[in-house]
């Protein structure tokens, strides 16, 4: 009966991928994560909310110091707070909505941007002279500039072989 349909073009035989199968699923899971619960319901309108959010960065190391870089965009350098306490340093602030109220007739269509306050904490790395430790602001990056002491800089020691 199958080999008829498929004669007739009615029937298209499939091999079964799990691999695509896992894909389709994993790519399912990873929408469900982007998206707040309350966007998975079956209303087609979106709620206008803010949501959490945790700015990227990035730490580096080099022979002198280690290098904090946070992307803040959107936030001003006055709404950036960091902080040391007990080897911890947290960078915290807030980015607030834009919010037009001349406009009355404007509404937001989507809001995927998220607004509110933050906070990030990491521990320092061994070594880092606390006192030294010097920031800046460009561009919507925090640059954090946390110089090694002597002790934490490498040293080179010759090996003689004989």
């Amino acid at each position: 009966m199958a080999d008829l349909l498929t004669k007739r073009g009615l029937f298209q035989p499939s091999i079964w991928d799990p691999f695509k199968e896992i894909e389709e699923m994993r790519r399912k899971m990873a929408s469900l994560f982007e998206r707040p619960l309350e966007l998975l319901s079956s209303e087609e309108i979106e709620p206008f909310e803010l949501s959490e959010w945790r700015p990227y960065t990035d730490i580096t190391e080099d022979d002198k110091e280690f290098l904090v870089k946070m992307d803040l965009p959107g936030v001003k350098k006055e709404e950036v707070k960091v902080s040391i306490q007990n080897n911890i340093l947290t960078v915290s602030g807030e980015r607030k909505i834009e919010r037009e109220e001349k406009d009355k007739k404007k509404r937001y269509i989507r809001v995927e941007r998220a607004y509110g306050a933050f906070s990030r904490s990491f521990e320092l790395p061994e070594g880092v002279e606390e006192d030294k430790i010097s920031a800046e602001f460009k561009d919507g990056v925090l640059y954090l500039h946390m110089p090694k002491g002597e002790k934490a800089q490498p040293k080179t020691v010759e090996v003689k072989v004989s």
